[in-house]
């Protein structure tokens, strides 16, 4: 079975997700941000056909080394350090972090944290909590790290924990119903 990446298509439900929150003041560190966004990029451009496993793996761990340095530093780089855009590349960050659990789990803790603030998404939380859990082999909240099963229909991965409640769960991290997730999904995006 071939696992879908989530990539930019990720990226665009999560900011979606955060859509509803009140406009925010200018980020105070723009520098920060401005960084972020270029990581992110960098990021991107490795997840193509034409990147060598080489430079995926290395610009992986260079952009993971980094969003540590960044976690110690700053803690979760939320809205109002970075805004919207930047907190949403940090977190992009993180779910790609896969070769190090240690700083995923981290970074978790420090986005539930930062959520609790008002200060990071919710969507942003549910995707990268799924991403633990599975790389832990744990049934997902949200079911949001899907793979194709073998009749090429989505499902998640591992599983889904009280799976009856899964909608109510994604509605209250501003996702959409599981269903429809996965008609994206099938459609493209």
């Amino acid at each position: 079975m071939r696992i879908l990446p989530l990539c930019l298509l990720a990226l665009l439900l999560a900011l979606t997700a955060c859509g509803g929150e009140e406009e925010l003041p200018p980020p105070s560190n723009p520098q920060l941000r401005a960084e972020l966004l270029r990581l992110l990029d960098k990021d991107q451009k490795q997840r193509t056909d034409t990147a060598s496993p080489e430079q995926f793996d290395r610009v992986e761990k260079e952009n993971t080394a980094r969003l540590e340095q960044i976690l110690d530093q700053y803690g979760w780089p939320g809205w109002k350090l970075v805004g919207k855009d930047g907190s949403s590349a940090a977190w992009v960050l993180a779910q790609h972090a896969d070769q190090r659990l240690d700083v995923q789990k981290r970074a978790l803790a420090l986005l539930k944290t930062a959520v609790e603030q008002g200060d990071a998404s919710k969507g942003d939380l549910a995707y990268l909590t799924d991403r633990v859990r599975v790389a832990e082999r744990k049934p997902q909240v949200y079911g949001t790290q899907i793979e194709l099963g073998p009749d090429g229909a989505p499902r998640p991965q591992i599983g889904l924990e009280n799976e009856a409640e899964v909608d109510k769960r994604r509605a209250e991290a501003g996702l959409k119903p599981l269903k429809e997730y996965y008609a994206e999904f099938k459609s493209g995006g």
